[in-house]
C-alpha cells in the first residue's frame, strides 16, 4: 500500500483534510493547498465536485498522509470558517446515527444543519469585455435583450433570468458563451442573512426645546404627524437631547395607529430619521418572571429519584399527574449547574403551551426550534446554541421537535423526551431514517447528559427496558391534587345502527352529551384520526373509486377547497361532477374525516363556535397558535382534530371527549396497531376532566368487547403491557428484536419483481428464517413507484452490528448489478 506524501516548493509537507458534503456519500479526502489557513475539524471549507460544481463541505478529520488511489486529489478552494460549526461531540453523534440507522455521514449532514450553512454553487455570468463590437450585430432580438440587460457586473442565471422577463434562458447563455460574448464562473452563495429592522429617533436638528416647539407647531393640530411625534415624546420621556432613545418603527407605527406614509411624511419634513439595526429573529418577551412550580409529595419523591438516577430514566406517570412541573425542577438544576437542557416534543403544535409555561420561568434562557420556522430563524437559533460555547454563562433551554438533537450544544446536561411513545418521533422520509427516542438516548450518553423520557402510556420497548433494568422507572399513579381520572364509556354502533339511534356520524348518546356539555359551558373535544371530508367518493351506479393516478389508494375528498388529494403524492383534481368512467352523476362520498364531522356539527349543534385543528387547518405556526390559544381562551367550545389533539395539551375547561371511531385504530394492519390504539385513546381521553372535576369519554365502536377498549375503559396499561409482551415474545417482535425493513422501489412492477427474486435467496443465505419476503406493503405503488419490502428479525444478542454490515454489503453489491442499477433501496431501521 502506497502513502502520498505531498512536499511544496519549500518542502513543507501539505495536509490532507476529510471532507463531510451534505450529498448521499461519504467524507471524500482533499488536499489542503500552501496558501489556504489548515482547517479545524468542524470548520466547513468549499470544495469543487466534479467538473462544475462546488460545495462547503465539513472538516470531519486532517491527515497528514494518504493512501493514493490511483486517482488525482483535489485542493479545497477555501476555509470558510475559523472555528467550528460542528462541535467533535456532534460529528460522533452523526457518526452514529449513520452507522445504526445504516444510511451515510453526508445525509446525516443534511438533516442536521439549517440550509444556510449548507452553500452551493450558483452560476454568475459577465460580459467579456475583448469581444469586438461586431460580433453584437449577428445576435437575435432575445441574445441581444439578454447582453444589454448585463451591464457591467455580474449576476446569477436567476438575476437574469428576472431582468429580461423570461423563464428559460439558459439555450441563450449557452449560445453566447459559444460565441465568446460572456464568461460564465460559480461561486458560492450564502443564503443567510442576519435580519434587519427599521429604527427611529428624532433628527438631531430638533434636538433643542425651542426647534422641537417649531416642529411640533409645524404640524396641523390634531393630524395624525402631531400624533406620532406626541407618541414618540410619550416613549422617550425624559427626553435626552444629546442622545435621543430610538424605538422600532413598526413598534411606533402600532402605538400611534397610524401607517408607514404618516411616518415617511414626517421623515421628509426632518421630524425622524431611520436606520437599520441588526435585530433576533426570534425574540420572544416574556412578561412575567414566574416562580419555581410547588411540588407535592409524589412529585417531590419522583424529582429526587429522576436526579439522583445515572441511567435514562422512564417517568411513567398518568395523564394529568404534573410530569411538567418535574420537568421544570429538571431544567433549573441544569441551568443552575451551567448547563444546557434540551425539551423534545412531538409534535410542532405543542411548543406553543409549553414555550409559554417554560418561558415565564427560565425568560430569555428560552429557545424554541422547529421546521415551521424559516431557514433563517432555524440558523439563528443554530449559531445562538454554537456561541455558547465561547460564553462563561453558557446555560440554555431548547424547546424543540426531532431535529433539535442536531444542534452544537457544547455543555448539554439534560434532555427531555416528552411523550416519548409517538410515532412523530420517527424520521420516515428522508434519510436518515432516525428515531429521536433512541437517538436522544445515545446523545446523552455521548454529550453526557441526564436523559429523562416521559410518558403516560410508554411505548413497549421503553417500558420493557425498565423493567429489565436499562432504565431506571419512576412512577406518578395518581392525578395532580388527587383530580380523578375520566369516566370512560362506550357506545356500541352497531346496535345504535339497528336501533335507529344514529344522526349522520355521532350516537344520540354523543350528541346528547355535547350538547349538555356546551349548554354547561364546558368544552368538548372530538377525535378522529383522519384528516379531510371523507376519505373516497364512490360512484354508485359502477362501483368506480375515484383513486390517484401515481399511488395504489384513493383520493381524499376536501370539501372546503373542492379538491380531492392524495395525501402520499399531492396529486390533485377538482371534486368531479361525473364519474370518469360512465359519466354517472351518482358520485358519493363515503366514509367520514375531521372536516366532515366539523361541517355536520356546525348544522346539528349551530349555537356551538367550532375550530378544527389538523393539517390542512393549520398549515403555519401561526395557525397552530391562533388555534390553541382561542380554544385555551375559552373562545372555542369544540375542537375536532386528529392525533395532533392527543399529545400532551393541557386545557382548564374540557368536560367532554368523543372518540368518533375506535375501530379504524385497532382494525390497522400493523403489528403496533393495538398499542398505538390503546395509547391514542388514553391520551385523548387525558385531555378530559383535568383540574378540579371528572371528566367523560365516550367511545364509538362496532366492538365494544376489544380487550384493548376494555383496558383503557380501566385506565389499565400495565394489563395491556403484559398482553402485548406474551404476543410479541412469540412472534419475535420488538422490545425482542430489532427490525429492519429494506424497501426496493421502481416504476416498473416486472423488473421490480425480477430484482426482489434476485436479491432473496442471497438475504436468505445470510439472514435465514429472519427474513420474510418480498411482499407489497398495503400501499403497493407510491408516486410512480412500485414497493417489495423485504422483513428483517435481528436478535438482540445475536451481533446485529455484525449482520447490520452483511446487509449493507449485499445492497452495494445489489446495486452494483446493472440491470438492477435504477432501482432504488431503502433502508428502514426500526421502522414505526
Amino acid at each position: 500500500m502506497d502513502y502520498l506524501y505531498v512536499f511544496n516548493s519549500n518542502k513543507v509537507r501539505q495536509l490532507f483534510v476529510k471532507v463531510l458534503l451534505p450529498l448521499y456519500q461519504e467524507a471524500l479526502v482533499y488536499a489542503v493547498p500552501p496558501t489556504c489557513e489548515t482547517p479545524v475539524i468542524g470548520a466547513r471549507v468549499s470544495v469543487p465536485l466534479g467538473k462544475r460544481k462546488l460545495y462547503s463541505g465539513i472538516v470531519v478529520e486532517i491527515l497528514d498522509t494518504f493512501v493514493a488511489g490511483g486517482f488525482q486529489v483535489k485542493d479545497i478552494i477555501d476555509v470558510i470558517d475559523a472555528t467550528p460549526v460542528a462541535g467533535e461531540q456532534q460529528l460522533h453523534f452523526w457518526k452514529w446515527i449513520a452507522e445504526y440507522y445504516m444510511c451515510t455521514q453526508g445525509e446525516v449532514m443534511k438533516a442536521a444543519l439549517p440550509a444556510c450553512f449548507k452553500l452551493e454553487s450558483e452560476i454568475t455570468v459577465a460580459l467579456n469585455a475583448d469581444v469586438h463590437s461586431e460580433v453584437f450585430d449577428s445576435l437575435g432580438a432575445i441574445d441581444r435583450l439578454i447582453v444589454n440587460s448585463m451591464g457591467d457586473g455580474k449576476l446569477s442565471i436567476d438575476e437574469l433570468s428576472k431582468k429580461v422577463n423570461r423563464k428559460n434562458i439558459l439555450p441563450n447563455i449557452g449560445r453566447l458563451l459559444g460565441k465568446g460574448i460572456i464568461d460564465v464562473e460559480e461561486m458560492l452563495t450564502d443564503s443567510y442573512r442576519y435580519k434587519q429592522v427599521d429604527f427611529v429617533r428624532l433628527h438631531p436638528n430638533l434636538c433643542s426645546d425651542e426647534r422641537l416647539a417649531d416642529a411640533l407647531a409645524s404640524l396641523k393640530k390634531g393630524s395624525k404627524q402631531e400624533l406620532l411625534l406626541m407618541k414618540y415624546l410619550e416613549f422617550a420621556n425624559p427626553l435626552n437631547c444629546a442622545d435621543p432613545p430610538e424605538i422600532a418603527r413598526a413598534d411606533l407605527l402600532n402605538h400611534a395607529g397610524v401607517t408607514a406614509e404618516v411616518y415617511r411624511a414626517c421623515e421628509k419634513k426632518g421630524i425622524f430619521i431611520t436606520h437599520k439595526k441588526q435585530a433576533d429573529r426570534m425574540r420572544r418577551v416574556f412578561t412575567e418572571q414566574k416562580r419555581l412550580p410547588e411540588l407535592s409529595a409524589a412529585q417531590q419523591t419522583a424529582f429526587e429519584a429522576l436526579k439522583a438516577s445515572i441511567r435514562p430514566a422512564l417517568l411513567f406517570g398518568v395523564t394529568s399527574s404534573g410530569k411538567t412541573e418535574i420537568y421544570i425542577r429538571l431544567i433549573d438544576e441544569a441551568l443552575k449547574n451551567n448547563r444546557q437542557a434540551l425539551y423534545l416534543l412531538p409534535e410542532i403544535a405543542l411548543t406553543t403551551q409549553i414555550v409559554e409555561r417554560l418561558g415565564a420561568v427560565f425568560g430569555k434562557k428560552t429557545g424554541v426550534y422547529h421546521s415551521r420556522f424559516s431557514d433563517a430563524e432555524r440558523a439563528e437559533t443554530y449559531n445562538t446554541v454554537l456561541n455558547l460555547r465561547d460564553s462563561a454563562d453558557c446555560s440554555y433551554l431548547i424547546v424543540g421537535v426531532r431535529s433539535s438533537l442536531f444542534l452544537p450544544f457544547s455543555n448539554l446536561g439534560l434532555i427531555i423526551v416528552d411523550e416519548e411513545h409517538e410515532n412523530t418521533y420517527k424520521q420516515f422520509e428522508p434519510a436518515p431514517r432516525y428515531n429521536a427516542r433512541d437517538a436522544a438516548v445515545m446523545a446523552g450518553k455521548i454529550y453526557g447528559a441526564k436523559v429523562v423520557l416521559g410518558s403516560a402510556t410508554p411505548s413497549i420497548e421503553s417500558y420493557s427496558n425498565a423493567l429489565t433494568g436499562k432504565y431506571s422507572m419512576v412512577e406518578l399513579l395518581s392525578r395532580y391534587g388527587q383530580a380523578s381520572l375520566p369516566d370512560i364509556q362506550t357506545v356500541d354502533m352497531k346496535r345504535a345502527f339497528w336501533r335507529h339511534k344514529i344522526i349522520s356520524h355521532f350516537s344520540e348518546t354523543l350528541l346528547s352529551e355535547i350538547r349538555n356539555a356546551v349548554q354547561r359551558g364546558e368544552q368538548v373535544i372530538l377525535f378522529q384520526n383522519r384528516r379531510g371530508y371523507s376519505p373516497y367518493i364512490r360512484c354508485d351506479a359502477c362501483n368506480t373509486v375515484i383513486r390517484c393516478q401515481q399511488c395504489d389508494v384513493s383520493l381524499t375528498c376536501h370539501k372546503y377547497e373542492g379538491r380531492m388529494n392524495c395525501h402520499y403524492c399531492g396529486y390533485s383534481i377538482p371534486v368531479p361532477a361525473v364519474c370518469p368512467s360512465c359519466k354517472s352523476v351518482e358520485l358519493k362520498t363515503k366514509g367520514f374525516g375531521t372536516e366532515k364531522i366539523e361541517d355536520e356539527l356546525a348544522t346539528l349543534i349551530p349555537e356551538a363556535r367550532i375550530e378544527r385543528l389538523d393539517l390542512d387547518t393549520a398549515k403555519s405556526k401561526h395557525v397552530y397558535d391562533r388555534i390553541i390559544s382561542s380554544f385555551e381562551a375559552g373562545e372555542t367550545d369544540i375542537l375536532v382534530g386528529t392525533q395532533m389533539i392527543a399529545k400532551g395539551l393541557d386545557f382548564a375547561n374540557v368536560g367532554l371527549v368523543g372518540i368518533m371511531d375506535a375501530d379504524s385504530l385497532l382494525n390497522f394492519p400493523d403489528f403496533r396497531a393495538y398499542e398505538r390504539s390503546f395509547q391514542l385513546m388514553s391520551q385523548v381521553a387525558g385531555r378530559s376532566g383535568r383540574k378540579d372535576r371528572q371528566g367523560r369519554v365516550i367511545i364509538q365502536t362496532a366492538t365494544p368487547e376489544n380487550a384493548v377498549i376494555r383496558q383503557v375503559i380501566r385506565h389499565d396499561y400495565k394489563g395491556f403491557f403484559e398482553t402485548q409482551l406474551r404476543e410479541r415474545r412469540e412472534f419475535n417482535y420488538p422490545p425482542f428484536s430489532h427490525l429492519v425493513i429494506v424497501s426496493l422501489k421502481h416504476p416498473d412492477p416486472t423488473l421490480l419483481r425480477e430484482a426482489g427474486n434476485s436479491l432473496q435467496p442471497v438475504l436468505a443465505s445470510v439472514f435465514g428464517k429472519s427474513l420474510a419476503g418480498p411482499e407489497a406493503p398495503p400501499v403497493g405503488r407510491v408516486r410512480n413507484r412500485y414497493i417489495l419490502n423485504f422483513r428483517i428479525k435481528l436478535s438482540k444478542t445475536n451481533q446485529p452490528e455484525y449482520f447490520k454490515q452483511m446487509l449493507a454489503q449485499i445492497l452495494s453489491e445489489f446495486k452494483q448489478n446493472r440491470r438492477y442499477a435504477g432501482i432504488m433501496t431503502v433502508v428502514d431501521v426500526d421502522p414505526f
